[in-house]
């Protein structure tokens, strides 16, 4: 099972990224798909979460309007397209799997946000 970001990178403020994940060994369209990040210091938060059927996002208040989470089934990637950066945003950013008990995790892609 394999969870592979890419998309990371620096940014000015105001810019824009799309972060992707691409999953593989597991039936990615049954599984509930969350994007997480991590800054200096502080813990793992929820940015971006999307249903199996993509017919229910959430988001971090800090991100909505923001950012947009989707996904694709047939290419097994899940994307998270982020607009109006702040230096806030700067984190590493996971892709996370999870159907009932199984539950994976990619390496993370580093955002940094920054003029």
């Amino acid at each position: 099972v394999q969870l592979v970001e890419s998309g990371g990178g620096l940014v000015q403020p105001g810019g824009s990224l799309r972060l992707s994940c691409a999953a593989s060994a597991f039936t990615f369209s049954s599984y509930e798909m969350t994007w997480y990040r991590q800054a200096p210091g502080k813990e793992r938060e929820l940015v971006a979460r999307i249903a199996s059927g993509s017919y229910f996002t959430n988001y971090a208040d800090s991100v909505k309007g923001r950012f947009a989470i989707s996904r694709d089934n047939a290419k097994k990637t899940v994307y998270l397209q982020m607009g109006s950066l702040k230096p806030e945003d700067t984190a590493v950013y996971y892709c996370n799997a999870r159907r009932g008990l199984y539950e994976y995790w990619g390496q993370g892609t580093q955002v940094t946000v920054s003029s």
